[in-house]
Formats: C-alpha cells, sequence, structure tokens
C-alpha cells in the first residue's frame, strides 16, 4: 500500500476503497489502513505460528551462542558485557 519512501498513496487507495469496494467517503476515512488492508486481501500480518515457524525462529534467534562443538563456550547466565 507504500511506495517506496513516499508514504501512503491515497489517491490510489481512495479509488480502490470508493469505487472497487463501493464504500462510502465516511465508512473509508473511519477504516485503519490495517482494516483496509484486511478488506483488501493483502497480508498485513505475520503468519500463524506453528511447529515450523517456531522451529524457524530458534534457528535463527537461538536462546544463547553456540560454540563450534555445540557447546554454549560457559555463556550460560552471563550477559552481554559481563
Amino acid at each position: 500500500m507504500s511506495r517506496a519512501g513516499r508514504g501512503l498513496d491515497w489517491a490510489g487507495l481512495m479509488r480502490v476503497g470508493l469505487h472497487g469496494l463501493g464504500l462510502r467517503p465516511t465508512e473509508f476515512w473511519a477504516l485503519t489502513p490495517a482494516e483496509l488492508a484486511a478488506i483488501l486481501g493483502i497480508e498485513a500480518f505475520s503468519p500463524p505460528m506453528n511447529r515450523q515457524r517456531l522451529a524457524e525462529l530458534e534457528a535463527r534467534f537461538p536462546d544463547r551462542p553456540a560454540g563450534a562443538d555445540g557447546t554454549d563456550n560457559g555463556m550460560r547466565g552471563q550477559q552481554d558485557g559481563e
């Protein structure tokens, strides 16, 4: 719904809302951007959490750094900067 670095395309959104969806102006302006995205079917939300998505997040953001041998290198319980 946005153009790179230019904000929202209000003219385009109004065309879709008023002409495409048949909304009255008061109905269009009462919508939040998230509501309008949902009406248009634009994916504005994160996918639901399932086992596969959790595994992806765990791999991307491990609880603690692992050493080359798979151990925690004695970092258990230590905070950054300690």
